[in-house]
């Protein structure tokens, strides 16, 4: 197969999305680490805790899709770099390495998400309790408007 420069300049646009995307995520994370650390000091629970450490290993993971995209570009950069220069081989080796770091800040991403989602479910069972719902099902409580037998007693 050969590459032409523009094929790992394909992944450019790829790596600016997640890296806009997981900065937000990151930037939003901080600010709730930032929430709750207030909240423990003035009422230290262990609950914080459990949180903060929670939303402290999904920024270790967001650090890790940042540079393993990071990365990607660089190695895309590198193998465009060699196009240019006519190293072909080298090139699409390197190209393969920034697609199979690609894919991987996009598994580390499905975990990052699945994790937000449990810790969402988490917080949203004491409403299920409350409200004797087995599961939370936000889209059915929306779709009516609510009544005084929808609160607890």
């Amino acid at each position: 197969m050969e590459l032409t420069i523009s094929t790992p300049a394909l992944l450019f646009s790829t790596v600016s999305l997640l890296m806009i995307a997981f900065t937000n995520r990151f930037l939003a994370i901080a600010s709730l680490i930032r929430d709750l650390h207030d909240k423990f000091r003035t009422n230290p629970e262990i609950v914080y805790v459990d949180q903060i450490r929670n939303l402290h290993r999904r920024l270790r993971l967001i650090r890790n899709i940042q540079i393993l995209a990071v990365l990607s570009l660089l190695v895309s950069a590198i193998s465009m770099a060699l196009i240019y220069w006519d190293k072909q081989l080298v090139a699409s080796y390197l190209f393969g390495l920034a697609l199979v770091l690609q894919i991987s800040a996009l598994v580390v991403s499905v975990v990052e998400i699945s994790i937000s989602i449990n810790a969402l479910q988490i917080e949203l069972s004491d409403m299920e309790k409350e409200l004797g719902h087995r599961r939370f099902d936000l889209f059915a409580l929306r779709s009516r408007p609510a009544t005084n037998s929808d609160l607890p007693n």
